[in-house]
């Protein structure tokens, strides 16, 4: 029986667009890096916590033995441009374009396991799925199972499917041959470090995550000034350093769920005036949404600046006016001085008369007049 050959075919099957296989030994040379980055204040916060745990699947599954990477491959063009409107659009990046990924790898991961299990029914298969949020670093995996590569942006490359993959991977007590890491590599090319826009990538595979633009637009309270015009029409993520990359160019990725252009690249102004209700119905279904309403809310108010859309301004004096939610007020601040650059003497009043108990609405207000000289 090819127990390798078995599961590849079943993955192709499955739609799992790369696979590869790797021992569940340790990764103990991340130790350093992880542990550094964490002293350093360059993680997300968003990764598994447990160093320990990230370094030995063991710890996950104690009977690990084979760890089966997997790749899902996705686009980074439309299939279709959302129709021309009234108004400005935000983009989202191709990463959460279509259904949430953490679903699409949840369910192929499942698959993969109900089929291998059909595969060994004389054998008792224990196993433990992961994806994204999981103990193991994805990349640390998809690397030593020949996926690909990790480039200077500290994603995953290979030369089918550029970065444009999602990744995930099943820890089994299988003893299964491991594939042997790719023989390519980012060589000379520095592409991705020269565009990169916070310098955050470290040249070396890691970065500061926390300057990183994806970052931005996910982490919570006021978008530090120094990335506010960085993000310019983005409201959720960054591929920069994808779209520089030469292994991207040319690519043609099959479509990993069907995409909704209007979530791809939604109209801005009408983004404000999202219930929570109505978001979760629309957006509810993508992987941007996992932050929240809010969060991206406020991206779009910074948006709509960066897109020079003076139809704006009434919206933002009126989300400034009711001050219900005081970031987005404070946003609308900053936003209102990058659109208006001759205010009126009743504008310059009703900033004036603005009264409030946040901190971050009474630094706007003042960088605003100050911008204005009142």
């Amino acid at each position: 029986m090819d127990i390798k050959g078995d599961i590849k075919k079943l993955a192709a099957e499955i739609g799992i667009s790369k696979i590869g296989f790797t021992t569940a030994d340790d990764f103990a040379y991340l130790e350093k890096t992880l542990r550094a980055s964490l002293e350093e204040g360059r993680s997300s916060g968003f990764e598994h916590q447990v160093i320990e745990e990230r370094l030995k699947p063991k710890l996950s599954l104690a009977s690990a033995k084979t760890i089966i990477s997997i790749a899902v491959a996705y686009p980074h063009k439309l299939p279709v441009k959302p129709p021309k409107t009234a108004y400005r659009r935000g983009k989202i990046t191709p990463n959460s374009w279509g259904l949430d990924y953490h679903h699409v790898l949840q369910d192929k991961l499942k698959q993969l396991a109900e089929g291998i299990e059909k595969l060994c029914q004389d054998f008792p298969l224990e196993h433990k799925a992961m994806v994204d949020t999981g103990a193991l670093v994805d990349t640390a995996v998809a690397r030593r199972a020949g996926i690909g590569f990790i480039g200077k942006n500290g994603l995953v490359i290979s030369k089918e499917f550029g970065s444009y993959m999602y990744l995930g991977e099943l820890i089994t007590n299988l003893e299964i041959e491991p594939d042997r890491p790719v023989d390519y590599d980012c060589g000379d090319c520095r592409r991705c470090l020269d565009a990169c826009p916070t310098s955050c990538l470290m040249g070396d595979g890691s970065m500061n995550a926390r300057r990183c633009l994806s970052f931005q637009t996910q982490d919570k309270g006021m978008m530090d000034l120094e990335f506010r015009k960085k993000i310019k029409t983005v409201i959720y993520g960054c591929d920069i350093c994808q779209i520089c990359c030469p292994y991207n160019k040319g690519l043609n990725n099959p479509l990993a769920s069907q995409i909704d252009p209007e979530l791809a690249e939604p109209e801005l102004l009408p983004f404000l005036d999202l219930s929570n209700r109505q978001f979760k119905e629309k957006f509810g279904l993508i992987a941007a949404s996992w932050r929240g309403k809010n969060i991206l809310q406020r991206n779009a108010i910074i948006a709509l600046a960066n897109a020079n859309d003076r139809t704006a301004v009434a919206k933002l004096l009126e989300i400034i006016d009711k001050g219900q939610n005081p970031i987005h007020a404070a946003t609308a601040l900053w936003s209102l001085g990058e659109l208006v650059k001759q205010p009126t003497e009743d504008l310059v009043r009703f900033i004036e008369g603005i009264d409030s108990q946040d901190d971050n609405v009474l630094t706007e207000k003042r960088n605003l007049l100050n911008k204005w000289q009142f």
